[in-house]
């Protein structure tokens, strides 16, 4: 984990994003077993927090934002099998998460976006500002495809130059970037976000592609809520399609639409992704590899510290060893 002197934060690992966005709580699940680095620069500024995300696998996220906070986002790219709450999402997409409940994002291999943290107050500014009818953003989108030509070019532009301020144009995610004293104007990136939403037709909404994929979505979310908690129990597929209420073959055809993978694979790389964000936050000499792989239902410690080796491209016990999250360290 590298932290630079001027507020840039670099070359995170996954893991650790929770810990980059320093407030709220985001949770991350790799789709790839043989996982690689996830990498996200960040740039704290007036109050507001700029992100930039590549993601080399297929990333799952749930993101809760803390009390009057949003986010503004815009993605670079991405394909058809990325999606938001089950709706399908696309290169040219940009969304607005509030602060109520959480947010669901489900990003392929290769997908780059820009994320946009700052006080809900300041939304809420500006769109008075722009529309005196209203204080509240009632008629906003929340997520749409940028397709008006004026707009939607003004928008892009806008988060590509801070994508540029916050990642330098390194060429590669593997060396680590040098710092930069960079500057956002985030009053016209947000006054291009809101004016982009304002002007979205019905045609530029995604959507769910079939009320299948709708029913799909759901037994998705029954089945991952039933396995959070029981995380540190034996879990099997015919326990999953009961809280899914569905039968085992429609629940791995969701999990194969959704996410990729089979819903067995999804439990082992959720208890992996569970166990390495415990031991990151843990202290070595309050608790063992072997008590967090039990409580993530990892029983087989050798088989645990093999997979979790393959995963994040170390053992466990050397996760457990490195400086707290909280204590990043420091690369020259």
């Amino acid at each position: 984990m590298l932290k630079a002197n001027d507020g840039t934060l670099l070359l995170y690992d996954l893991l650790s994003l929770n810990e980059v966005f320093g407030m709220g709580n985001i949770e991350t699940v790799l789709l790839d077993p043989d996982g690689t680095r996830t990498i996200v620069d960040s740039l704290a500024q007036e109050g507001a927090f700029a992100y930039s995300i590549e993601t080399p696998c297929s990333l799952r996220i749930r993101l809760t934002l803390p009390h009057n906070w949003c986010l503004l986002g815009y993605i670079h790219h991405t394909d058809e099998s990325s999606w938001c709450h089950g709706l399908s999402l696309a290169t040219d997409t940009a969304f607005t998460a509030l602060p109520e409940g959480h947010s669901e994002f489900m990003f392929s291999a290769g997908s780059r976006f820009t994320l946009l943290m700052m006080p809900l107050q300041w939304l809420h500014d500006k769109f008075s500002e722009m529309d005196s009818r209203s204080a509240a953003p009632s008629r906003l989108h929340t997520i749409y495809r940028l397709a008006d030509p004026a707009a939607a070019q003004r928008l892009r532009t806008l988060y590509e130059e801070v994508r540029r301020q916050i990642t330098n144009a390194s060429p590669t995610w593997e060396v680590p970037r040098p710092a930069t004293r960079a500057v956002i104007d985030t009053d016209a990136l947000l006054e291009g976000h809101l004016a982009a939403s304002l002007s979205v037709t019905a045609d530029e909404l995604p959507n769910y592609r079939s009320r299948a994929r709708r029913r799909r979505y759901v037994a998705v979310q029954r089945t991952e809520q039933f396995i959070r908690a029981n995380l540190r129990n034996d879990i099997y597929i015919n326990e999953m399609c009961d809280a899914a209420e569905v039968s085992e073959r429609t629940l791995r055809y969701a999990f194969d639409d959704l996410l990729g993978i089979s819903p067995n694979r999804y439990l082992s790389m959720l208890r992996l992704c569970t166990a390495c964000k415990s031991l990151a936050a843990s202290d070595a000499s309050r608790r063992s590899v072997k008590s967090v792989a039990l409580s993530c239902g990892l029983w087989d410690l050798s088989r645990f510290a093999n997979s979790y080796r393959r995963a994040f491209g170390e053992l466990p016990h050397t996760t457990l060893m490195r400086n707290p999250i909280g204590e990043p360290l420091l690369m020259y």
